[in-house]
């Protein structure tokens, strides 16, 4: 007989973080689109999205050359990359090599079929100016790899800032992001051609 309640009870409790995640994304389109998250994440705030869970006005964005991408990976972490044009990334593998890759190898092995670009709130990328010659630069040379310290997230912030610093998270990067550029960081998803 109690059954029948504890089933009723996680519905509506179910039903209600739906509502109030439904509302959350509501207000963080409301914000990009008025652009009021520069501030925020300039407060030292981290940025509101995660690529693999949010997606926000279906806009999708092309690929940009020296854009910063990345894709989920088992519902735990996300992998990050350098997108270097012609359907190619750029990206520090678990055996430590760094190696251009296309789409299809940059998603295999790894949960969704989506890659996402860091965008500012007008869906614009954001690029730092010496990304891509490093990216390519790097290409080939091998990094001792290690999931927290030498990881795929240090790759990507060295190729933006030169600078060699230990990122254990997917976030520490997106605040490094947003520091760097003074802005939200917005995780567009890629148009990629068919």
């Amino acid at each position: 007989m109690a059954f029948p309640l504890i089933w009723l009870g996680a519905a509506a409790v179910g039903a209600a973080i739906v509502a109030e995640e439904r509302e959350k994304q509501k207000s963080i389109a409301l914000k990009r689109r008025q652009g009021r998250a520069n501030t925020e994440h300039r407060q030292g705030q981290s940025a509101e999205l995660a690529p693999s869970l949010w997606k926000t006005e279906n806009k999708m964005v092309l690929p940009e050359p020296g854009g910063i991408v990345c894709c989920f990976v088992f519902g735990v972490i996300e992998h990050t990359g350098i997108w270097v044009g012609d359907n190619t990334l750029v990206e520090l593998h678990g055996s430590g090599l760094v190696r251009a890759v296309s789409v299809e190898r940059f998603l295999a092995g790894r949960t969704g079929s989506r890659i996402y670009q860091a965008c500012n709130h007008r869906h614009q990328a954001l690029i730092g100016e010496q990304v891509l010659d490093r990216a390519k630069q790097s290409i080939f040379n091998y990094r001792e790899y290690d999931l927290f310290d030498n990881n795929c997230h240090r790759f990507v912030w060295h190729c933006l800032s030169g600078e060699e610093v230990a990122l254990s998270s997917f976030s520490k990067l997106n605040d490094r992001i947003g520091s760097h550029f003074s802005a939200a960081v917005y995780w567009d998803e890629l148009d990629l051609p068919s």
